[in-house]
């Protein structure tokens, strides 16, 4: 067969929370792997990285040729229900499109409408996943502004994904999805009720006969898919939780204030100091507060979207374990039959084409999707750290204001007892 390898060992890629040694987090050994002295500030290793990112940013928007907005959503009230719809601006060069900007409105089933048919069309390809339908955890009310632009920036994300994907940007139903002021007509010209019925059937079918043998480089992908959606799950879990004690954490805090500020008023001597530990005490609020809307907007979307990424890839890897499955049924059945061999030899060496082809096709895709991955997490990680180095130096500094202060009014007042 055809198409990219896959390595035979991933473990060289994956983040093992297991091992009390990837805790380390500093190393008393100052020199880089090459041999180069290590930067003498965080922000300076962090701008190492950050040319290398630059440069691949920069070459995939020369590349760019699909430009696509989601934005302004609004509240649509029916007799029936009640939902909400995005603008959806697209700008392209493409020759295939009439026109070089569309402007069209959808709702989240129009999301759910295209996402299935990219799988329908194309089940082997890793097509990235929409938020989910329901209320996220955390979230009290369906149509809140917190829950609306959370949901939007994932459904920007998830239209600018496809857009960027080699095979999945050319599909004529993305197209319509982004050209069509209607999808009503679109949506009808699906498989049938008893088409997709059919095919239900057949892949659970497919699902108990189970397969006599993967081959070993899929063997290897489905086991990495096993440990990444786990990794995924805990870092996803901790962060979660880590933000949900930084937000007790920031009650807590805030509750200081007004006890310093109201002892103050109680002790004409410890005012001064009180009344520096109240501003004190506020200014750290204020960075907690950031550091939290920062963990929240840019970390936790980030491994939640990768959890669901890990469900996308075990159904891409069933739905090729399918196409395995019913060609050695077929393949099976030819072998026994002594009749009627012509026909279903054909239909056997047509299932043999459509299983090389769905190997083929997730293997391409495969490697697109880890580097992919990689670069976001990446991207993410970095980002992260740098917000933590930047809200640890702020609150230290705050406090190093406060003892220079209390020092130099320290040293003032020993000054005047001495000249007493």
């Amino acid at each position: 067969m055809s198409g990219l390898t896959v390595p035979a060992d991933f473990s060289g890629h994956m983040l093992d929370l297991d091992e009390d040694e990837d805790l380390e987090v500093f190393s008393k050994n100052t020199s880089l792997a090459d041999g180069s002295p290590m930067p003498n500030s965080p922000s300076s290793l962090v701008n190492q990285y950050r040319l290398e990112d630059d440069d691949e940013g920069q070459k995939d928007a020369n590349t760019k040729d699909i430009f696509i907005t989601v934005d302004n959503p609004e509240s649509q009230v029916t007799a029936i229900e009640t939902f909400i719809m995005y603008r959806v601006v697209t700008r392209t060069t493409r020759s295939e499109f009439d026109s070089s900007e569309y402007e069209v409105r959808r709702r989240y089933q129009d999301f759910l409408w295209l996402r299935s048919r990219l799988e329908d069309n194309h089940p082997t390809l890793i097509v990235h996943p929409l938020p989910e339908k329901f209320v996220m955890k955390g979230m009290v009310e369906r149509f809140n502004e917190d829950f609306i632009e959370t949901r939007r920036k994932a459904l920007h994300r998830f239209l600018n994904k496809i857009s960027e994907h080699p095979i999945l940007s050319y599909s004529q139903h993305f197209k319509v999805f982004l050209t069509a002021q209607d999808l009503a007509s679109h949506k009808k010209q699906g498989p049938g009720f008893l088409s997709r019925m059919g095919e239900t059937v057949r892949a659970v079918a497919n699902s108990v006969r189970g397969l006599r043998s993967r081959p070993e480089e899929f063997a290897v992908m489905q086991e990495y898919v096993e440990d990444f959606s786990n990794k995924m799950c805990s870092m996803d879990k901790v962060t979660q939780r880590i933000v949900k004690e930084q937000r007790e954490y920031l009650e807590e805090l805030k509750q200081y204030s007004p006890t310093y500020a109201q002892w103050a008023d109680l002790e004409e001597e410890l005012a001064d100091p009180l009344k520096g530990v109240v501003s004190c005490v506020v200014q750290c609020s204020k960075e907690s507060e950031e550091q939290i809307h920062h963990l929240s907007e840019v970390l936790v979307p980030a491994l939640h979207e990768y959890v669901l990424c890990a469900e996308t890839l075990k159904a891409v890897m069933r739905r090729r374990d399918n196409i395995q499955a019913e060609f050695e049924a077929k393949n099976e059945a030819l072998l026994s039959r002594k009749v009627d061999q012509e026909a279903l030899q054909e239909e056997v060496d047509g299932l043999a084409d459509r299983m090389e082809q769905a190997n083929n096709t997730l293997k391409g895709d495969w490697s697109r999707w880890q580097h992919s991955m990689r670069t976001d997490l990446r991207s993410v990680f970095i980002s992260t750290a740098e917000k933590n180095v930047e809200y640890y130096e702020k609150r230290l500094a705050v406090w190093e204001s406060f003892l220079l202060s209390q020092r130099a009014e320290s040293g003032e007042q020993r000054d005047q007892e001495d000249a007493a």
